[in-house]
């Protein structure tokens, strides 16, 4: 099904008092989070599961200067890989794309909603929440109150007799950490869904032996390989610095984020995480937020921790995350559209011309901020397929044509 024929809307899900039979989506239902179904719960989390507030607080909202700029629509680029050009508004709907702003020196040139979202709404930003974890974590390894160099045992001695206990804070951090863990979402074996299972706020069955929180599953982690030697993308690695970041500072990663960026930043709206059955925030992909709030993550970014004049984020801790990872560790893991990137603090580094970076999501979430142009791009999508590799073709080569064109602006 296309963007179209897929919408929410025109599908009819959960309209009604109650809603017809057949057009009912619930949490308990194995396919709540399958296509077409998930274009409506990347919306809805919060009316499916328990979840934790992240609050704005009560200052005053930031509205962003608009000059919207209707050529941007018309941008021409090559898909990687492909044939004949695409316009950047065809991408929108190719993507799925559920939302997109364009900021331009802090100026929004760009806003289009489609599918469940509107200005108003709040949007899964699924592995996006990584980058979130990473930057809170980089924050207090700035300020001191994390050693990057310390062992995870010596901090959470509960993972002591796990694959993370004798890794260091950094190779938790940058992803290369040595674990057993397979996250092949096409595997119905594989390790994320033993792991999605203990995340699961819902109750278990009556024989069920296995972890029942997401700190339980940390503990039955096992080590592969060396820690140090290669990025491996494993969700879990947030999760144990999402522990980690609790255990140091007596807060919850959502309680940490509204406290030290969101209720400082002018957020339009509240945002929130989904939380498993103890209420433990899901540090890996929980996270949900309004767009244009999630755009002012991403300027924050780009001006270096500063707002209106306020530092809200150490410097040092966004020059160690724009300065990248290891391009050799991350060679390791074979990106084939990612050649010479780097990873570090939970944000991709593409290390190109323009010194771009981003926070990726499953099925098409992104912020990605590119310095040389001064441009921050925020994406909400409900691409079919989860992996990026599936709407990278049409993205990245999107994103650079436009960071071309308002280099010259």
């Amino acid at each position: 099904m296309t963007a179209q024929q897929s919408d929410p809307a025109t599908l009819g899900w959960m309209v009604g008092a109650p809603p017809p039979a057949d057009k009912i989506i619930r949490f308990s239902d194995g396919d709540y989070f399958a296509f077409p179904k998930l274009r409506w719960t990347v919306c809805h989390f919060r009316q499916l599961m328990p979840t934790i507030g992240v609050g704005r607080g009560l200052g005053r909202l930031r509205f962003f200067e608009r000059k919207i700029d209707d050529s941007i629509e018309g941008l021409s680029f090559m898909p990687l890989g492909g044939a004949k050009p695409m316009t950047f508004g065809e991408a929108f709907d190719v993507n799925y794309t559920d939302g997109l702003v364009i900021l331009h020196k802090g100026v929004l040139v760009y806003e289009r909603y489609a599918g469940c979202l509107d200005e108003t709404g709040q949007h899964a930003a699924m592995s996006v929440t990584k980058s979130l974890t990473g930057l809170l974590g980089e924050i207090l390894v700035a300020e001191g109150t994390i050693d990057d160099k310390s062992k995870v045992a010596t901090l959470v001695p509960e993972l002591a007799g796990s694959a993370f206990g004798d890794a260091t804070v950094r190779q938790v951090l940058d992803m290369t950490t040595g674990l057993h863990y397979s996250e092949d979402y096409s595997d119905p074996n594989a390790d994320v869904w033993i792991y999605s299972a203990a995340g699961s706020p819902l109750p278990k069955p009556a024989d069920y032996k296995g972890p029942r929180s997401y700190f339980d599953y940390l503990k039955t982690v096992r080590k592969e390989g060396e820690h140090g030697a290669a990025f491996g993308y494993k969700t879990i690695n947030s999760d144990a610095l999402g522990w980690i970041i609790a255990r140091v500072t007596g807060k919850s990663v959502a309680t940490l984020l509204s406290e030290r960026i969101w209720s400082r930043m002018g957020a339009e709206l509240d945002a929130y995480y989904t939380v498993d059955s103890i209420g433990t925030p899901f540090a890996g992909g929980g996270f949900n937020a309004g767009l244009r709030d999630l755009a002012r993550i991403g300027q924050l970014m780009l001006g270096g921790g500063m707002l209106n004049g306020e530092r809200l984020i150490p410097e040092a801790a966004i020059a160690h995350i724009r300065a990248g990872g290891d391009p050799a560790k991350f060679a390791k893991a074979d990106y084939p559209l990612l050649k010479g990137w780097s990873y570090t603090g939970m944000w991709w580094i593409t290390n190109n011309p323009n010194g771009a970076f981003m926070a990726r999501g499953v099925h098409g979430q992104a912020i990605y901020v590119d310095p040389a142009a001064q441009m921050v791009i925020a994406r909400f999508a409900s691409n079919p397929v989860t992996s990026n590799a599936a709407n990278d073709p049409t993205s990245l080569p999107a994103y650079a044509a436009v960071a071309d064109y308002l280099k010259d602006k």
